[in-house]
């Protein structure tokens, strides 16, 4: 039997993550269009990255730290929203995806990845009317009290962007790497992730239905953190984690982030007398 890539031991795992590869539902689930955001920030001598915790009730990996991200929505590329899109084009983004005439297209990704991560954290992937980075949700009550309208239905995103004069930075993103859930999960996703730097005052506030913590950390630290079993986290945030791990500022690593091939990464879970592992095509 091949050895798995790496494992995952059992109590380094979200809770009933082990029992899902063990118990895998009889016809595998179809992966449903998502998007990610790694939120970087410099610090004063390293790069951070902001984690979020799951709640425990949560139906995907409970209790895990993860990144913001969540599915792509209908209206992630309507045209209102397209047009306060800079940096970015429809053509771009197809050719970075490689999703030439897809459905969703594939702007809606990058789009869905900024609307989640401001729902998610409070904090907008985009700039002012006077070229700055915008106020978060932790900062001014206003923008909280749109981020609230936008979860309960409330408010558009367009009508986000429109309250608070701002513009969304396609730019600033950089998408690095693209994940479908394994098939054991009785949820699965055929996730984009992307990275964006943010200043390094833009404080998270988290919703508490969907996350119980909000942590900025250098990669190295969460990955010792993990290994001393106080932050666990699923293959695919362990693996950016690493990856991230030989940066020290945000540019530096965004600049080789966006040159890089992205390749299409489906694992195989497998339960071993230790933990869970991950076997993946070489």
């Amino acid at each position: 039997m091949p050895k798995p890539d790496f494992v995952i031991p059992f109590d380094s795992l979200p809770e009933r993550f082990a029992e899902t590869v063990t118990h895998p539902p009889a016809v595998p689930a179809t992966p449903k269009p998502a998007a990610t955001v790694v939120l970087l920030r410099d610090s004063a001598n390293d790069l951070e990255v902001l984690l979020l915790r799951r709640v425990r009730t949560a139906g995907f990996v409970p209790g895990a730290y993860v990144f913001p991200g969540g599915r792509v929505d209908g209206t992630d590329a309507a045209d209102v929203v397209v047009d306060r899109l800079d940096g970015l084009s429809a053509e771009e983004a197809e050719r970075r995806l490689e999703l030439p005439g897809a459905q969703p297209p594939a702007l809606a990704y990058y789009l869905a990845a900024v609307r989640e991560a401001f729902e998610e954290t409070g904090i907008l992937i985009g700039c002012a009317a006077d070229g700055a980075a915008p106020a978060t949700a932790a900062e001014d009550e206003a923008v909280d009290a749109l981020r609230k309208d936008l979860m309960g239905d409330r408010l558009s995103f367009n009508g986000v962007l429109d309250r608070m004069g701002c513009r969304i930075d396609g730019g600033a993103m950089q998408y690095f790497a693209h994940w479908i859930t394994p098939e054991p999960e009785p949820r699965r996703y055929d996730t984009r992730f992307f990275a964006a730097k943010v200043r390094h005052e833009a404080h998270a506030i988290v919703d508490p239905r969907e996350m119980t913590d909000a942590v900025w950390l250098t990669p190295k630290k969460a990955l010792r953190r993990h290994e001393a079993k106080s932050l666990p986290m699923v293959f695919p945030t362990i693996k950016t984690l690493q990856r991230l791990s030989s940066y020290h500022r945000a540019d530096e690593a965004l600049a080789d982030l966006g040159r890089s091939r992205v390749p299409t990464i489906m694992p195989r879970l497998v339960v071993t007398p230790i933990g869970v592992g991950m076997e993946m095509d070489s």
